[in-house]
């Protein structure tokens, strides 16, 4: 935990990258060229679906929106005639499918993020292998495949890319892992459809995003709803487990709430040895956390839901671009 806070520092705050980083950096280039290339020179490696197949993923490590975009998309293309469903490798779950999530799914089974979207009513399918995972999302009726976090699976063929940054933190360093938190070169936004900004400032052609909630959810009581504003002036304990947890403390600082933040590894597996506070003070949450912490939620718990807001023209150009493939 501490040498990965201190390669982000690098990573993001102009430093530059450690020694020992540099060589492995050039090896983890070697590996992302030759992959790229073996599915190039031999297309028949790359698995065709039946039905357009829309990419959304990004190429540095941790959090950029990818999963509220996700969700958005599968609304704004269901609103334009589409029957949209998600595929997922299904990260921190147990279950290594190909297996189409139920309702009831545990996230400890499925994967933290499939669980989310699967409750936003998005059919999902997870597997190690996206084209057989995608193929149960066909049998069941789906007419459009959303890949969740699939930019770096080259075997499963794609009609449309999407490629989402943080508008704040935007490339880092511009180095590859470890020596900065690129994927993939930069040069492969070149390659991608559409560029989306999530905050910040969009440069050229990329589009806006931005993450909306201001209203908090009870998750012992459901029903319990409360604006953001009521936490206003006084303190709460902030745990988040995603790829910038420091985005979802700031978020609930802009609303005058006297944040104590949590930090932990994206995709933690919660527990409650993880909540040792004794203060009672309020807990707030992320969707994505709240999801593996249902089970031991306390009457003082509230998860905070967002939502991306994009333009109506995305929407439309996504859709045009799957219609003319």
């Amino acid at each position: 935990m501490a040498l990965g806070a201190s390669l982000q520092r690098r990573w993001y705050g102009g430093g530059r990258p450690p020694w020992w980083a540099r060589p492995l950096e050039a090896l983890y280039a070697g590996v992302v060229r030759r992959r790229a290339n073996d599915f190039r020179r031999d297309p028949s490696k790359v698995v065709r679906l039946p039905v357009p197949v829309v990419v959304v993923g990004n190429i540095t490590i941790g959090g950029t929106g990818k999963t509220p975009l996700i969700v958005a998309l599968a609304q704004a293309m269901a609103e334009r005639g589409f029957r949209p469903g998600v595929v997922s490798r299904g990260y921190g779950g147990s279950e290594r499918g190909p297996y189409l999530l139920s309702e009831d799914d545990a996230a400890s089974k499925v994967g933290d993020e499939p669980s989310l979207i699967r409750q936003s009513g998005v059919p999902v399918a997870i597997g190690r292998e996206r084209p057989e995972a995608a193929q149960l999302l066909i049998d069941a009726g789906c007419d459009l495949v959303l890949a969740d976090d699939g930019l770096q699976h080259h075997r499963l063929g794609r009609d449309v890319e999407i490629c989402v940054i943080d508008g704040e933190r935007r490339l880092g360093n511009g180095h590859l892992l470890p020596a900065g938190p690129l994927r993939e070169p930069a040069s492969r936004l070149a390659d991608v459809d559409f560029i989306v900004v999530n905050g910040g400032t969009p440069q050229g052609s990329e589009v806006p995003m931005r993450l909306e909630g201001g209203t908090a959810v009870n998750m012992d009581d459901p029903t319990l709803t409360a604006p953001l504003s009521d936490f206003a002036g006084r303190p709460a304990h902030a745990v988040a487990g995603i790829g910038n947890p420091a985005r979802f403390f700031a978020s609930l600082a802009a609303h005058g709430i006297a944040v104590d933040g949590h930090p932990f590894a994206d995709h933690h597996a919660f527990t409650r040895d993880d909540f040792t506070f004794a203060d009672g003070c309020p807990v707030l949450m992320t969707d994505k956390d709240a999801v593996k912490c249902r089970e031991f939620a306390r009457a003082n718990w509230w998860r905070v839901p967002v939502r991306a807001v994009m333009p109506d023209a995305f929407w439309d150009a996504v859709a045009a671009k799957i219609r003319g493939s």
